[in-house]
């Protein structure tokens, strides 16, 4: 299934977090927090300014970036886990 954000709406897929610490101590599920990182996978055409044009968003399908704790809407589309929020929910891209 093809799915296409509207407005200024972006699908993230979470980057999954090492189990294991650099000390070699294997972290159990129960104890993980949810990664706070993730990819772009698809981004809608941009918000409407006052007069009705359409601002393009800045992020685009492949950016790393980073967001909040409770950011976003988890949904599970095709099987996979991902999460549809609004671009101003992203705090930053990594490069």
């Amino acid at each position: 299934m093809k799915f296409r954000p509207l407005g200024d709406r972006v699908v993230v897929k979470r980057v999954e977090e090492e189990t294991k610490t650099k000390g070699g101590i294997i972290i159990p599920d129960t104890a993980q927090e949810k990664p706070q990182e993730g990819e772009v996978v698809a981004a809608g055409p941009g918000a409407r300014d006052e007069s009705g044009k359409i601002v393009p968003l800045e992020l685009k399908k492949g950016d790393r970036i980073l967001f909040g704790k409770w950011s976003g809407t988890e949904v599970k589309i095709d099987g996979q886990d991902l999460l549809i929020m609004k671009e101003s929910d992203v705090l930053g891209v990594i490069a």
